[in-house]
């Protein structure tokens, strides 16, 4: 059973916490501003260091790995991309009661968008496929993880499913589930990736997209990861674009309707698991969620 808590097993995180690790283990930085920095992401507390950096904890045993992820691999990804991504500067360990790794990063400034409410949605529309293209053209090295939700859709199916049949015991959400359903089984039959895998960010959802004027800015949170079925990063066609940008989206990665299926399955599913999930401790991602399912369910 869910508390109040977003997730079981949270460890509790607050200033004194993290002043108290950045003093043992990063003493250069000991005398700066330690602020909570708040924001809608589910796996990690956010704290700004002082005016340039941002320190990033895992809320969960699960966002370790995540951590672990991004040391690794955003040094190697970053030169290949047209967009700015997450620098890390210091790589923080257990330590002061505190059970899992954690990073120092390089601030990017921007804002998060949020859907209905673009400025420029089919430049951002180009501007997030050429952060795709280039993602999905950088050669795929050994040991490269597997992203999360980077397998086949199958493999979504009891979960999404099970989603469903909670969201038909919550009429209030008013979400119309046989449409749903209907959109699942069409991702369900349309014809799997039979390329080799390519590199996905895996989690382009709004709260990890940076944005001034209207235009990407940087792209961050990265802890998804890893290598896969390139319908995972068409997430932005139904999370956040309109659809005459959607079609920019589209048109500009060359998609075609197998994946172009796959891809609204997968943004469907991630919007039916996190909607009952998140609705009572995660507003951000529950109002996405129930955009996502708005948008997918009236395409159809």
């Amino acid at each position: 059973m869910k508390t109040g808590q977003m997730h079981p097993g949270m460890h509790p995180i607050d200033d004194a916490l993290v002043q108290r690790l950045i003093a043992g283990q990063f003493p250069q930085w000991a005398g700066l501003a330690v602020e909570r920095f708040p924001t809608g992401g589910t796996v990690n507390a956010m704290y700004r260091l002082g005016d340039d950096m941002v320190v990033r904890l895992p809320l969960v045993q699960g966002g370790a790995n995540d951590v672990l992820i991004e040391r690794t691999w955003l040094p190697r990804l970053a030169p290949h991309l047209p967009t700015p991504i997450p620098e890390v500067l210091g790589d923080g360990e257990p330590a002061a009661g505190y059970p899992w790794p954690w990073s120092v990063y390089r601030w990017l400034a921007g804002e998060n968008p949020e859907a209905g409410a673009l400025s420029e949605p089919v430049l951002l529309a180009e501007d997030l496929a050429e952060f795709v293209t280039a993602m999905r053209s950088i050669t795929t090295l050994p040991g490269a993880p597997q992203a999360h939700r980077g397998g086949a859709v199958a493999s979504l199916d009891v979960d999404t499913r099970a989603a469903i049949k909670e969201l038909r015991g919550i009429p209030q959400e008013g979400v119309d589930c046989d449409a749903a359903t209907a959109v699942w089984e069409e991702a369900l039959r349309a014809p799997g990736w039979d390329g080799p895998p390519v590199w996905l960010h895996a989690d382009l959802m709004p709260g990890n997209l940076l944005l001034e004027d209207g235009r990407l800015t940087s792209v961050i949170d990265f802890g998804c990861l890893g290598v896969g079925d390139p319908a995972c990063d068409l997430f932005p066609a139904w999370n956040l674009l309109p659809a005459q940008a959607r079609e920019v989206f589209r048109e500009a990665l060359g998609v075609d309707d197998a994946t172009w299926s796959r891809g609204r399955g997968r943004t469907l599913s991630q919007a039916l698991i996190a909607l009952p999930y998140y609705r009572k401790t995660n507003p951000v991602m529950a109002h996405n969620a129930r955009h996502v399912i708005r948008t997918v369910v009236g395409e159809n």
